[in-house]
């Protein structure tokens, strides 16, 4: 499916745009209009970046608890030390292994969540953002792109803040 989006300050230009769109020969099952009033960024799809952030945490923490937990206990076995006496040797191993793979829980939290915001949304998180502003996206979704040229002259003639295209491909 291929997107083109246009950003609009407000909705009275958004209608506007939907309008000239709507009145070309771009079917109306086609077109969309995000903000206030209209569908929201979690009704149309796009990525929410905190769930991307969690699916990113819980992937890595697979990995990072168990090296963690190794870690900690090869550390405790090569330099020998006695942090608890009552657990005796076995149990300081084990013990240092616990603390690697908290260690390895956290980095898996921290880090994990960190990129998935950060890069697991791609462009969905600037138009999120646009939203929460109280800007409007009028959307174009076509498989073929016999009015894609039609409907960026239109949207270039209505002024946006911003009109991109997105290509996503079928798996």
């Amino acid at each position: 499916m291929n997107y083109l989006i246009a950003v609009y300050p407000d909705r009275i230009t958004a209608e506007a745009a939907y309008t000239d769109l709507e009145q070309s020969e771009i079917p109306k099952s086609d077109l969309t209009i995000l903000g206030k009033g209209y569908q929201t960024a979690d009704e149309f799809g796009f990525i929410d970046p905190t769930q991307q952030g969690k699916k990113q945490a819980k992937l890595m923490s697979f990995w990072l608890v168990p090296f963690g937990f190794f870690g900690g206990f090869v550390f405790d076995y090569i330099t020998g030390l006695n942090t608890f006496a009552w657990a005796g040797t076995p149990g300081n191993h084990i013990v240092g292994g616990l603390a690697g793979a908290i260690g390895g829980a956290m980095g898996s939290f921290f880090v994990g969540n960190s990129i998935g915001v950060l890069m697991g949304s791609g462009d969905a998180l600037p138009y999120r953002n646009r939203l929460n502003m109280g800007k409007y996206l009028v959307i174009y979704k076509y498989d073929v792109s016999q009015y894609r040229d039609l409907a960026t002259r239109i949207f270039q003639d209505t002024n946006p803040e911003n009109l991109q295209g997105y290509s996503e491909e079928s798996a």
